[in-house]
């Protein structure tokens, strides 16, 4: 199977693990799901760093936590129509590919990938992150 190129705004499945999983012990993800890629970078050891954030149907708790998904992005994806969010408080961080790379069983060029967020979208969930981290409230799993 193809291994798409880890780049910023490409939707990946993921056994995403969220924090308070994390303290509850869990070692990984209980759901798969999809998350943007946020961050890919090369490390020393040229190991390829990746920094995703989750995509969920739970709506924020306050402003500034999330930023919401456009019908239109979900259906170019082929997300379900449930309101759907990016979450901009915490980030799982992996060596690609990884153990936690999940297939979402499509009939596509990768069958690990959905398409992008559009680049505006991707700016508004690094842009509340960084604002976040300059408050420290962005953890990372």
């Amino acid at each position: 199977m193809a291994l798409p190129e880890p780049t910023a705004g490409l939707v990946i499945g993921y056994a995403y693990l969220w924090q308070d999983e994390a303290r509850s012990g869990q070692e990984e993800g209980l759901k798969d799901r999809p998350c943007v890629i946020i961050l890919s970078v090369e490390d020393e050891g040229g190991e390829r760093i990746v920094h995703v954030a989750a995509i969920t149907h739970t709506p924020p708790h306050r402003s500034g936590e999330a930023v919401e998904l456009p019908a239109q992005t979900k259906q170019r994806l082929g997300l379900d129509e449930a309101r759907s969010w990016i979450v901009t408080t915490e980030l799982n961080r992996f060596v690609w590919p990884g153990p936690d790379l999940r297939s979402i069983a499509r009939g596509t060029a990768s069958p690990f990938a959905f398409g992008s967020v559009p680049l505006g979208i991707l700016k508004q969930v690094i842009n509340q992150i960084r604002e976040r981290r300059g408050v420290g409230s962005v953890r990372r799993g």
